[in-house]
């Protein structure tokens, strides 16, 4: 017996229709778009009864947590101002400007 429809065949009810263009979210830390990876980043540690979340790149979540320890961030809050008054995130928030929003490199560990 003849099948009806063909086991490799064009889909038929998949339409041609164009995708919808995806929202590019600024990052909280240095405003660029983000990027194909996006970090849902706590300010406030949950550690320390944070709820929110704001969407960063990987690289200035990596910077965050580098220079700040989870009191200071509790301190600041969403106050995202008030980070980048620290020299060294203000340097690096001035340096990955420049870079593409998928842009990755590995930073310094933490100095206790």
């Amino acid at each position: 017996m003849a099948r009806k429809h063909p086991k490799h065949g064009p889909y038929e009810d998949v339409a041609d229709e164009e995708e919808a263009p995806v929202e590019v979210v600024p990052c909280w830390l240095c405003s660029r778009p983000t990027g194909k990876t996006i970090v849902w980043h706590h300010p406030v540690p949950k550690s320390r009864g944070g709820r929110d979340t704001v969407p960063m790149h990987p690289i200035c979540q990596q910077a965050i947590i580098t220079n700040f320890t989870n009191s200071e961030l509790q301190r600041h809050g969403m106050n995202v101002e008030g980070l980048l008054d620290n020299p060294n995130v203000r340097k690096f928030v001035d340096w990955v400007a420049r870079k593409d929003p998928d842009f990755t490199a590995p930073l310094t560990k933490k100095q206790r």
